[in-house]
C-alpha cells in the first residue's frame, strides 16, 4: 500500500516519523570532528602545548638561581656559534647515517629472504617472531648485554683468541664508536625490516617473473622492479631509525664511554647543570633538524598517498 492510500492520520504520523528520524542524525561536520577529536585532543596535549612551551623558554634569561622570562636570542646565538655544538651535531648525523646504511642493508635482504624465499605462511610468521623476540625486552638491557660479550675479557674476544686470529683482546670493540654502532644495528634493524617487508608483500610475484621473461638480469629485476615498488617501506623504516638514532642519548653514552657525545646526551648535561633555557633551545633546534630530514625523506615518496592505495 502506497502512502498516498493511507488515511491522513497514519500519513502524518509516518511522516512526523520520518521527520524525528532525520531531526536526530548529527551534521556530518560534527561527526568527523567527533572521530579525530579524541586523537587532536591527545597530541595537543602531549606534543603541542610541551612543545609551545620550551619554545617559550628558550628565549627566557637564566642564572644559577632560577630563570626569567624575557625574550632573548642569546640561547640560540651561543648554541649554534659554539664549536662543539657542531661537532656534537655532526656526531651524530653520521652514527645515523652509518647506522642507516646498515640497516638498510640488512632490512632489505632480511625482508626479501622472507617474502620471496619462504614459500610457507606458517614458517615465514615463526620466523617473522625470532627476529621480534629479542625486542620483547628492554632496550636498556639489550644495549647493556652487549658489554660483557664486547669487553676486553668478552666472549668474542675469548672466541677470536681461541681460533688463532688474535694473540691479545682487541680493545677496539668496547666503548668505542663500533660498540655503538654495533648497539645501533642490532637496536634498530628491526624497525627497517617491518615497513620494507610490509611493502614487498605487496609486490605481485607475477611481475617479477614477467621482468625475468623479458630478460632482465637479476639485479636489473631488484633496481627497476623491487626497489621502486617498495620504496614506502625503505622511507618509513628510515624515518624510524633516523628519529631514534638522533633522539638517544643512552647507547652513545654507555658503549663509547663517554668518548663519543649525542645531541640529548648534551640536552641532558644542560638539563642536569638546571640550565633550562639553553636545554629548551637546544630542543627546539632538534626538532626542526630532525623535521627537516624527515620532510626531506617524504618529498621522495609520498607516504600518506602510497599507504592510502
Amino acid at each position: 500500500m502506497s502512502t498516498s492510500t493511507l488515511p491522513v492520520s497514519l500519513r502524518s504520523g509516518t511522516v512526523a516519523a520520518s521527520g524525528r528520524r532525520r531531526s536526530t542524525r548529527l551534521p556530518l561536520w560534527l561527526v568527523s570532528w567527533l572521530q579525530v577529536g579524541p586523537l587532536a585532543l591527545i597530541l595537543i596535549v602531549l606534543f603541542a602545548l610541551p612543545t609551545i612551551l620550551f619554545l617559550v623558554v628558550s628565549f627566557y634569561d637564566y642564572d644559577r638561581v632560577g630563570i626569567y622570562p624575557a625574550f632573548l636570542l642569546d640561547n640560540y646565538r651561543e648554541l649554534l656559534t659554539t664549536p662543539a655544538t657542531w661537532r656534537v651535531y655532526v656526531s651524530s648525523l653520521r652514527f645515523a647515517f652509518i647506522v642507516w646504511a646498515i640497516t638498510l642493508f640488512l632490512g632489505f635482504n632480511i625482508a626479501y629472504f622472507l617474502i620471496f624465499h619462504i614459500r610457507s605462511g606458517i614458517t615465514r610468521t615463526v620466523l617473522f617472531l625470532l627476529c621480534a623476540i629479542p625486542f620483547w625486552t628492554s632496550g636498556i638491557i639489550r644495549t647493556i648485554a652487549w658489554i660483557p660479550f664486547l669487553g676486553r675479557n668478552g666472549a668474542f674476544n675469548q672466541i677470536l683468541m681461541g681460533l688463532g686470529l688474535t694473540s691479545h683482546p682487541l680493545t677496539f670493540l668496547l666503548f668505542s664508536d663500533f660498540a655503538v654502532i654495533v648497539t645501533y644495528v642490532h637496536l634498530f634493524t628491526l624497525l627497517m625490516v617491518g615497513p620494507i617487508a610490509n611493502s614487498l608483500s605487496k609486490i605481485d610475484p607475477a611481475l617479477l617473473e614477467a621482468a625475468v621473461d623479458a630478460g632482465a638480469s637479476r639485479w636489473r629485476t631488484m633496481v627497476d622492479v623491487v626497489i621502486p615498488l617498495s620504496k614506502t617501506g625503505i622511507v618509513l623504516g628510515s624515518i624510524l631509525v633516523f628519529t631514534q638514532v638522533m633522539g638517544d642519548y643512552f647507547v652513545v653514552r654507555q658503549m663509547s664511554g663517554g668518548q663519543s657525545a649525542s645531541i640529548v646526551s648534551m640536552l641532558s648535561t644542560q638539563i642536569q647543570a638546571m640550565e633550562y633555557p639553553p636545554a629548551a633551545a637546544n630542543a627546539v633546534v632538534l626538532v626542526i633538524f630532525v623535521a627537516i630530514l624527515v620532510a626531506g625523506m617524504m618529498r621522495i615518496v609520498d607516504v600518506r598517498k602510497e599507504l592510502v592505495k
